[in-house]
């Protein structure tokens, strides 16, 4: 699979996600680009957008595009707090299908 991995993740993670080939938003020169345009621009090149933005779903309609969307529910940002879910993560990017929203991980207890 053909990762892009969202600036709200540490460019270590794509180190982690064996067997894929990961870039991320900054590499692209993506920066800062709103969900939208984001999405757009990542479409002819990746398979799945891996991030932490649990509102994409609801801001974005993902049914008629190309690309998956991973979430990623961890309690930060943060590598370590990131790597558990990094299995989880690897399962399902063997399965993700386009136009799809998959979460993994934990959600954050507050």
């Amino acid at each position: 699979m053909k990762v892009l991995i969202d600036e709200n993740l540490p460019r270590k993670l794509a180190g982690h996600l064996k067997g894929h080939e990961c870039r991320t938003v900054a590499e692209c020169g993506w920066a800062g680009k709103k969900n939208g345009e984001l999405l757009s621009l990542a479409e002819p090149q990746f398979d799945v957008l891996l991030t932490l933005d649990k509102n994409i779903p609801y801001q974005q309609d993902l049914k008629l595009g190309r690309i998956a969307i991973l979430i990623v529910r961890a309690p930060s940002n943060r590598i370590q707090d990131l790597l558990p879910v990094i299995p989880d993560c690897l399962v399902a990017l063997q399965s993700i299908e386009p136009g799809h929203v998959v979460r993994v991980g934990n959600p954050p207890t507050r």
